[in-house]
């Protein structure tokens, strides 16, 4: 998960430089065309063809695909306009939306620490989103948008790794959404360049190979072995880390606003998934 962290913490910055060369949607788009392919290669490899087959995981992968397209293009389109700074803080709140979804509206018993620590995630997301000139970021905004629904995704990505390895579900959301985020970036974005693709294609690269392909598998794998909760909070060190690197390689300068959300974003995930106090009967 250490690991992971350092990956994922490089996706909002190389995003962004590929971004400016050919889009938003066009970024999504030919990265999942590049991974496409390494998938492909590892099923065949693997031998993970046959797991297709089994109709009982169709459910679990088209919903996988269905929520995972959504948040992704949201992703995009919302780093058009936010730093890679506070769309790694945002992001990390799916750990509040996980505990509420699971937790709370599970009608499981809250502990007095969670509570805290819902609290404190909450506050921490209003310093960074809501500016002193009440200015709002359409960019930071969709990105929550997206955080609110990573639980659902995690959730039957989970189910589906009953029924299929982690390549093949990769593989088929990368197949099935592929197509639908090519017609939204036909539809929505201008031509690209010959010229301003090759400038992206490094970037490009390092995306769909690092964070499609290697990171995503090794998420799914975690999946399989620890709650959704804890996997997310687990990713604490990834907005610590993508400030870190925006600063050397984007020369994005940590503002206070950030340095003042991010600490109780980060408390408050650790007390969400402290585990729960069993009082004695």
């Amino acid at each position: 998960m250490l690991g992971l962290s350092v990956l994922e913490s490089w996706f909002p910055i190389l995003s962004i430089v590929a971004i400016s060369y050919v889009g938003a949607l066009h970024t999504y788009m030919y990265s999942l065309m590049i991974a496409f392919f390494f998938y492909l290669l590892i099923m065949y490899k693997r031998r993970r063809f046959g797991e297709l087959k089994n109709r009982a995981a169709y459910k679990d992968l088209l919903l996988t695909t269905f929520w995972i397209t959504t948040i992704f293009s949201l992703i995009f389109i919302g780093l058009r306009y936010t730093t890679a700074g506070n769309m790694a803080v945002i992001v990390f709140l799916q750990v509040l939306f996980s505990y509420l979804y699971f937790n709370l509206l599970g009608k499981e018993k809250m502990d007095r620490i969670h509570l805290i620590g819902a609290a404190l995630m909450t506050v921490g997301a209003l310093i960074i989103l809501i500016p002193d000139d009440m200015h709002f970021n359409k960019g930071d905004w969709l990105i929550l948008l997206s955080a609110t629904m990573a639980p659902i995704v995690n959730y039957y990505q989970k189910r589906a790794r009953e029924y299929c390895s982690a390549e093949t579900i990769l593989g088929f959301r990368t197949i099935v959404g592929f197509p639908v985020v090519a017609l939204l970036a036909y539809l929505f974005e201008p031509a690209v360049s010959k010229e301003d693709l090759l400038h992206a294609l490094p970037y490009l690269f390092l995306i769909a190979t690092g964070i499609y392909v290697a990171a995503k598998i090794m998420w799914i794998e975690a999946l399989k072995r620890i709650s959704i909760t804890k996997l997310s909070a687990m990713l604490a060190l990834m907005p610590v880390f993508t400030l870190i690197f925006a600063y050397f390689y984007l020369g994005e300068v940590p503002q206070l606003r950030q340095i003042l959300g991010i600490l109780p974003v980060l408390i408050g995930g650790y007390l969400i998934t402290r585990p729960r106090r069993h009082t004695a009967a």
